[in-house]
């Protein structure tokens, strides 16, 4: 199938690795140029560099911080420079851990990554697609909206909010041809998903490295290539009818 995106220019944040790197991927395998953005200044430009060899298509790397106003200013700088037609906002880790055990400096920390770090490139970038009547922000955030766990109290809340944000974004966004949704990955096979087990896996055997006995297998964990096919498709002309819902990509896990 044809997503019509070849030609198309999308920004990536988080992109260094994980499911970040993926959707870079994944886009740029559609022919689309690609602005990849995350705090790894080495990483990010060798995976930058790979994606313009695989692909064949220009891949430029901004290593910012987008926690700070002058690492969203630096991004923003750089996009435009170029067209702008998919923005994916996916940099953040918010800390696992119960109410009595994420600090306030943890809790805002992981908060100014993603939560506000969404928030605040969207604000930027937003006006810029409305003024030209299209494109898409896509939000990648976490089943912990659908599932709201105590051990993850945080990130349970982040995400909550962040699912509100993009519903209400695309809700009036979509009178100027601009889309906003979002997907909530569940356990995907990623660095971050083995740092949230060793958490679990501490917190009930008291042991952290028995992690992989938390790994579920009804439903088994996701892979990155799962999450990063889904996004392509729903940012591309294919979807153009899908807009201001969270969908949730872990093999039915939150149905349970």
């Amino acid at each position: 199938m044809d997503l019509h995106l070849r030609g198309k220019r999308a920004v990536v944040t988080g992109a260094s690795k994980g499911i970040g790197r993926g959707v870079a991927r994944a886009l740029a395998a559609e022919g689309v140029d690609v602005v990849v953005a995350a705090r790894s200044e080495a990483q990010l430009s060798a995976e930058a560099d790979q994606i313009a060899a695989d692909f064949g298509v220009s891949a430029t790397a901004v290593p910012c911080d987008l926690s700070t106003p002058a690492g969203r200013a630096a991004l923003v700088e750089v996009i435009d420079g170029g067209p702008l037609d998919i923005v994916v906002n996916n940099a953040g880790a918010i800390p696992g851990g119960s109410l009595d055990e994420v600090d306030d400096q943890a809790w805002r920390e992981g908060w100014d990554l993603k939560v506000f770090g969404y928030v605040n490139l969207t604000r930027a970038l937003l006006p810029r697609l409305i003024e030209q009547g299209s494109g898409v922000v896509l939000n990648v955030i976490g089943s912990a909206a659908d599932r709201p766990n105590a051990g993850y109290i945080a990130g349970a809340a982040g995400n909550s909010a962040l699912v509100g944000f993009t519903k209400a974004i695309g809700a009036e966004s979509i009178r100027s041809g601009v889309r906003a949704l979002a997907v909530n990955p569940g356990l995907i096979v990623t660095d971050r998903m083995t740092d949230l087990l060793r958490r679990r896996a501490e917190s009930e055997y008291g042991d952290p490295n028995r992690w992989e006995e938390m790994i579920p297998t009804d439903p088994a964990a996701g892979t990155v290539e799962q999450v990063a096919d889904v996004v392509a498709f729903l940012v591309s002309d294919r979807a153009s009818h899908v807009n201001a819902v969270a969908l949730t990509i872990d093999g039915g896990a939150a149905a349970r």
